[in-house]
């Protein structure tokens, strides 16, 4: 128990006491936003042990079948979605869940002020070589009325109307980030203590850096723009640096400054990546640490959704490293 107390002291704040600490900050501090933050926090917590013995026990490599944006389902991908879900029913704030793994949007509690769109597990096909993966997530307030059926209006909201995003990165360490419009912060989880505790305050991406992350080995199918782009990264003696997990890229260039591309190719003419459980969370967390996030045309923000599984291309980092990209 000293030894724990001694930990907490050196670390700081906790999670718990931070959102506790901040809640004024929401923009309807009534404790429900709060709560959900809070069952997030613990879903991602179970996640993360499952994530650390997948080499133990059988929860990896495929399971045989494909999720709604046709790419094969990794076992721990639905047993994170099962998991997340879990933790946001029993949690009670959340009336609707959209989630890449299930073809609609699930409806959890009519009495539900939140609206969640997540990808439960990013990168899980990394999790059989041991690459860092992730959580990715995006808070939305409900507009229909409370108790009454779930409406189109709840569902499909631009990106710009988030009220809180966040992503969790499973890696050599585990980190929670999140914003609620006022910063960004990150926490790094304590395994012994079993609690997140802020040690990333204030969050700034830098205005510009030298890494460039994409899939260049696709770049035959890139569209001509991108292409010189990337020849000027080249020129200017930038590092490519291209894991594969889109939360433990972006979390470099949060850091460090960088710009991370994934552009539409021949194959995938509106892109790869899912506006409304990947890139709005992103481009939130982005915008509020000083970057930028487009589709190369307009704010990724301030895109209209059409469909839950949205597809788009996604150029997000470093405001100047984005702003150039955006010029060619």
């Amino acid at each position: 128990m000293v030894e724990a107390s001694r930990i907490g002291q050196s670390i700081g704040f906790t999670l718990d006491r931070f959102i506790k600490n901040n809640q004024d900050q929401f923009q309807y501090a009534s404790g429900e936003l709060s709560q959900l933050l809070r069952d997030i926090a613990l879903a991602s917590k179970v996640v993360n042990r499952e994530v650390n013995k997948a080499g133990l026990i059988d929860i990896m490599g495929p399971l045989g079948s494909q999720n709604m944006t046709g790419e094969d389902q990794q076992k721990l991908d639905v047993l994170a979605n099962i998991r997340f879900t879990r933790a946001l029913k029993k949690g009670g704030e959340v009336c609707a869940l959209i989630s890449e793994e299930s073809e609609s949007y699930e409806d959890l509690n009519n009495n539900g002020k939140y609206v969640i769109a997540i990808d439960p597990l990013d990168g899980s096909s990394n999790i059989d070589v041991n690459v860092s993966i992730g959580t990715i997530f995006s808070i939305y307030r409900r507009k229909s009325k409370i108790g009454g059926p779930i409406q189109s209006e709840d569902i499909l909201q631009k990106g710009s109307e988030q009220v809180a995003a966040g992503y969790i990165l499973y890696g050599s360490s585990t980190m929670l980030v999140y914003t609620t419009g006022h910063g960004v912060n990150g926490f790094t989880f304590e395994q012994s203590l079993g609690e997140y505790f802020l040690s990333h305050p204030d969050m700034e991406m830098p205005e510009t850096g030298k890494v460039y992350s994409i899939n260049e080995g696709a770049s035959n199918s890139f569209p001509e723009p991108v292409k010189k782009y990337l020849q000027f990264c080249k020129d200017s003696t930038y590092t490519a640096r291209y894991i594969g997990s889109l939360v433990a890229d972006f979390h470099r260039n949060l850091l460090k400054g960088g710009i991370y591309i994934y552009p539409s190719t021949a194959k995938d003419t509106k892109g790869k990546l899912r506006l409304m459980y990947e890139c709005n969370a992103l481009a939130f967390i982005s915008e509020q640490a000083g970057g930028l996030a487009t589709d190369g045309e307009q704010r990724i923000l301030d895109i209209e959704p059409q469909d839950l599984h949205q597809r788009t291309p996604f150029y997000v980092g470093s405001r100047q490293m984005v702003e150039k990209a955006q010029s060619f």
